[in-house]
């Protein structure tokens, strides 16, 4: 038990009466004030679908805390909705946002000395940013999200966001009518949540279960139900229990923790993005995830669960099958998992899959019968990304996992989706789409525009596209983003002329340019970069100080 609340620093004693006047202005009571004082960190915001319900999780969290004898503290976390953010220069902004939102919760919780946060994230990077935040100041916390919203239905299929992307792509191909986009768009997103499919919202969600960081089948239950609301009144009771044992973030993101995270995140073929938020939240952790860990644990596991935008199920059906915890099972079978990782639960990881076997098989696949002996994840090398790039090659057509085809350069995601729509683009084309990394964006904006507009014309099995940007994690077919070094860190990326020929194998891990490294020395001595892009503000700043996607794009 905890002898010293680090809470009583500020309140205790005649130097704290300056802080419990503050405190008793507010209408609180001497007994609330001597009580654990808990952050309730809240991303809630009414432009966000994943985060408009969250005051929901938070009313809830806060009763855990009050029955376990907390005083609950409720503040603000940012939160930006990257599908309404997809496609324009706002883009830039929700990579560089989990900086501020780690960076933001920092100074709440010290400033303020909170002896224990729940965080309240549910989108993109928001999750991201909270483990950020809870590694980086080692006090008790416990993350419970907002859940995911179901698969819309219609067209005769369950559909989702990616499902509007790509008519889109249909529509200005010609072959969607007004009518036929619009009743896409009324039913993709059919309620409140984070997207249905298994991209990156719901992939980190997923994996915070496995980190340890968050409660069993906080990745899985969904937004409206009213398991979703026990979870958070849970989560409010054992943080009160994490408090009074001092178990920290530390003692759970471990290195054993994040390879199991690796493991699952492989199991299921998570968004790409997944290898550029592990690695920061590592590092916030004291530990050092490199690219080739993610290659390594998607050769060494099987490919059991299959959702979109790989496959046609969704979370929900994820959920129904036994949620994290079963597909967790399933790989313990042949001692994939780290069954003595600590968790929030105060317990191994063990005990919250243990007893948890699959109970549908058609949503994942027994060991012994898997989609494929490996992973969702791969991770290529080669001249064109000497540090590594990613691809999610589960959501490859068979025909694409080896091609050889013609560059087609562009500065700009801009550039490329114009090309794209205006039909410039040819079968066995390879697209490159450079100038978008952390540092050239900046940002590393999210690509899910070029990549849907290609699925939605029907050309996924005929063009590549390749970037130092990165693409949603509801992007499918040849997308290898992630390229590193990117362009405007003098990468090989920046010196790829139109007609090069671009050679990719996925299946051998290779990524090249088809030019001499006399060649490529050659066009260096002449390369002039782009003028930056932004040069004032939040950006500005962040484009000088990021590093590259291969280590996480973190801040230094």
């Amino acid at each position: 038990m905890v002898e010293k609340l680090n809470s009583d620093k500020i309140k205790e004693g005649a130097q704290g009466a300056s802080v419990r006047a503050l405190f008793y202005g507010m209408g609180y009571t001497r007994s609330e004030i001597d009580k654990p004082l808990i952050g309730i960190v809240n991303s809630q915001n009414d432009v966000v679908p994943g985060h408009m319900l969250l005051d929901r999780i938070a009313s809830a969290a806060r009763d855990g805390v009050l029955a376990s004898g907390g005083t609950p503290i409720e503040f603000p976390a940012i939160a930006i909705c990257d599908g309404i953010a997809m496609g324009h220069e706002g883009m830039k902004y929700p990579l560089a946002s989990r900086e501020l939102i780690a960076d933001s919760i920092e100074a709440m919780a010290i400033a303020h000395q909170f002896d224990g946060l729940v965080m309240i994230p549910n989108c993109d990077k928001t999750v991201p940013g909270m483990l950020m935040a809870a590694a980086r100041l080692n006090i008790p916390a416990i993350l419970v999200s907002g859940g995911p919203m179901r698969a819309g239905y219609g067209e005769g299929k369950a559909l989702d966001f990616n499902s509007i992307m790509e008519k889109i792509g249909a529509y200005k191909n010609g072959d969607a009518t007004d009518d036929e986009l619009e009743n896409v768009a009324m039913n993709a997103c059919p309620g409140c949540g984070s997207c249905s499919g298994l991209f990156t919202a719901n992939s980190m969600n997923c994996l915070t279960e496995v980190l340890g960081m968050g409660l069993p089948y906080n990745g899985t239950a969904l937004s409206d139900t009213g398991e979703r609301i026990r979870i958070a009144k849970t989560a409010g009771v054992k943080i009160m229990e994490l408090v009074d044992r001092n178990i920290r973030p530390r003692d759970i993101l471990t290195e054993d923790a994040f390879k199991n995270a690796m493991t699952v995140d492989m199991a299921m073929a998570g968004s790409t993005n997944t290898t550029l938020h592990l690695p920061a939240i590592a590092y916030e952790a004291g530990i050092k995830l490199e690219l080739s860990d993610f290659d390594l644990a998607s050769r060494s596991t099987p490919y059991l669960a299959k959702l979109s935008p790989s496959g046609t199920d969704h979370i929900e059906d994820l959920h129904r099958a036994g949620g994290i915890p079963a597909l967790m099972n399933e790989l313990s079978k042949k001692n994939l998992i780290i069954g003595t990782a600590l968790t929030v639960t105060g317990a191994p990881i063990a005990e919250s899959y243990a007893h948890t076997p699959v109970v549908d098989n058609g949503v994942i696949k027994p060991i012994d019968a898997p989609y494929r002996n490996q992973g969702g994840l791969a991770v290529l090398f080669g001249n064109l990304a000497p540090n590594g790039a990613v691809v999610k090659e589960s959501a490859v057509a068979p025909e694409m996992l080896t091609h050889s085809g013609p560059a087609v350069v562009f500065n700009s995601e801009d550039d490329a989706t114009a090309a794209i729509w205006g039909k410039k683009i040819q079968k066995g084309d390879v697209i490159v789409i450079r100038y978008e990394g952390p540092k050239g964006g900046p940002g590393m904006r999210e690509m899910l525009g070029p990549t849907s507009s290609i699925a939605g014309m029907g050309m996924d099995k005929d063009v590549a596209l390749l970037t130092d940007g990165r693409f949603s994690g509801a992007s499918r077919g040849a997308s290898i983003g992630h390229i590193s070094p990117e362009a405007l860190d003098d990468g090989n990326i920046a010196l790829i002329k139109d007609g090069d020929i671009i050679e990719i194998d996925i299946p051998n891990r290779v990524l090249k340019v088809n030019v001499s490294d006399e060649e490529l020395a050659e066009r260096r001595r002449t390369l002039v970069h782009p003028e930056p892009r932004v040069k004032t503000g939040y950006l500005a700043r962040y484009a000088r100080m990021v590093t590259s996607s291969n280590t996480g794009a973190v801040l230094k």
